[in-house]
């Protein structure tokens, strides 16, 4: 399974953004879950969810700034 390109999760919206955060960090706990009790079969999926997370997290911080930087319009 290919890693996740960023090009995707620039493409989701705000609140699909906030969702896939939400979930990939389960998924993650789950793994760590996993392998604590040594039932973890793919230990690659950690490489792969704290790929896909860093990227979602990037995106999410990239719309921040870009929402600080936008110049408000005054009255």
């Amino acid at each position: 399974m290919p890693l996740a390109k960023i090009s995707e999760a620039r493409e989701l919206s705000d609140e699909q953004l906030a969702a896939e955060i939400v979930a990939t960090k389960k998924q993650l706990f789950q793994l760590r879950l996993q392998k604590a009790t040594r039932q973890l079969e793919k230990p690659h999926q950690f490489r792969h969810a704290r790929h896909r997370l860093a990227q979602l997290l990037t995106v999410e911080g990239e719309r921040k700034r870009a929402a600080s930087q936008t110049p408000k319009k005054e009255k």
